[in-house]
């Protein structure tokens, strides 16, 4: 299904006014003066053009959990927040440590259409930290994966750590870390600190992040391969990957949205929808976590966007699951505490929500990039709007969103995915609308598999 869009006006990351002219799921032409031969032209002026978002981090619940979110229901949300591609953690159930369950998985965001979504394997069967998943399979299968992870759990025993590095160094996988030493954090419910004992809830330490930070970038090193750290949320763990880069050990971090902004404070009303794991920090975590990702010790943003239905979230803080929703905000909160900060320009906004995570991800030669030749995986962005945010901007099934009722910066104006809309002029496109172009592989573009 062939389609020609001419996006008049356009700003690019770096500045510059152009015309963006898209064909048969592909960029062909960016100028001043550049036109298409035939199809529509778009008017985007005073809109930032930026490849879509790429986010390494994201729960969409299929198969086990779709009360929460379902793959289709999850790449909606993205669309929403400009992302075209995400990866799908492995903590589902059943877990995604067999081929079967990845490419399941893999299939239902082919169907779908809104987002290419490259699942993300478990690094230990039914990520019980005991013996190593079938890592080889998954990265053959159809869905290739590349992101190994038990996100949601850390891969605590070392020596398994360890034999997973080696593993997926011979395929330039990576495995990406969440870094808590469980035994440091036995019941833990927020950030040990003053907020902690005021609320009297059982504090978080810092250095149960840190510990096994500082242990896997170790192993990293001793093996070549490469490390990710996720979610990153202390002061002393930027510093950590700091030193790490600087001796050339291949680590990469990323940070979610809500590290960027939100500190422990938020828990004093024991609203549940700030309980998030790692917990919110403290303001000077936040500022560490910002310098990091303005300097470049943080790589990515990544939104570990957690679904979860309202009887998970509306009750006691003790009782509620950790996690909060992210896609549609994530932009937004970014453009808040990065941009208009002066921290980043929106050409960094492209490399860490779009370049870096595809590169780190291994989908780099299809996504992140707005060069001619390439898919037309394109977001446009208003910076200019402020709307306070409320549940009528979220896409996806749950609504655990911690910004209600927040004035936030930015909107996503235009989602386009391999060359057809998936959102436009901020309304998502609908269901077989978006199916029936990523039947017709969008004019020839291939997805992830």
């Amino acid at each position: 299904m062939s389609t020609s869009v001419t996006f008049a006006g356009a700003t690019l990351p770096n500045g510059d006014v152009a015309n963006v002219v898209v064909k048969n799921g592909r960029i062909v032409d960016m100028g001043v003066d550049v036109r298409a031969d035939e199809g529509e032209v778009l008017d985007v002026s005073g809109l930032r053009v930026l490849p879509g978002f790429v986010d390494l981090h994201t729960h969409l619940r299929e198969p086990g959990y779709e009360a929460s979110e379902t793959v289709l229901t999850g790449t909606q949300a993205a669309a929403i927040g400009g992302y075209t591609t995400v990866f799908a953690m492995a903590n589902t159930l059943p877990v995604a440590d067999t081929t079967s369950v990845v490419e399941m998985v893999w299939q239902r965001g082919r169907e779908a259409g809104y987002a290419t979504v490259r699942p993300v394997g478990a690094v230990t069967v039914g990520l019980e930290g005991e013996a190593l998943a079938d890592l080889a399979s998954m990265a053959n299968s159809r869905a290739r994966v590349r992101v190994f992870s038990d996100d949601g759990k850390c891969v605590a025993d070392a020596l398994l750590m360890r034999r997973a590095l080696e593993y997926v160094g011979a395929f330039d996988g990576v495995i990406a870390q969440h870094a808590q030493e469980p035994r440091l954090t036995i019941g833990s419910q927020m950030n040990e600190g003053l907020v902690s004992s005021r609320l009297g809830l059982t504090g978080w330490p810092r250095v149960a992040e840190e510990v096994i930070i500082a242990r896997d970038v170790l192993l990293a090193e001793s093996t070549g391969a490469r490390l990710h750290i996720c979610h990153l949320s202390t002061a002393g763990a930027v510093d950590i990957v700091r030193s790490a880069k600087a001796r050339g050990v291949r680590v990469t971090a990323e940070v979610t949205p809500h590290h960027l902004l939100l500190t422990d404070d938020s828990a004093l009303d024991y609203d549940a929808r700030f309980k998030v794991n790692p917990p919110l920090r403290t303001s000077d975590d936040v500022l560490a976590v910002r310098g990091g990702l303005a300097d470049g010790t943080i790589d990515i943003v990544a939104t570990d966007h957690a679904p979860h239905p309202t009887e998970s979230k509306d009750c006691e803080w003790s009782e509620a699951a950790f996690g909060m929703v992210g896609l549609e905000s994530a932009l937004s909160i970014v453009n808040m505490t990065m941009v208009e900060t002066g921290l980043l320009s929106w050409a960094d906004v492209a490399r860490v929500m779009s370049t870096n995570p595809a590169k780190i991800g291994g989908v780099g030669d299809t996504a992140g990039s707005l060069e001619i030749g390439r898919p037309a995986d394109l977001v446009f962005v208003d910076p200019r709007v402020h709307r306070v945010f409320g549940p009528e901007d979220l896409g996806g099934r749950s609504a655990n969103s911690p910004y209600f009722g927040r004035e936030l910066p930015g909107k996503v104006v235009h989602t386009m995915r391999h060359g057809y809309f998936t959102v436009r002029d901020g309304s998502l496109i609908d269901a077989e609308s978006v199916r029936s172009h990523a039947f017709a592989d969008a004019g020839g573009v291939e997805d992830n598999g």
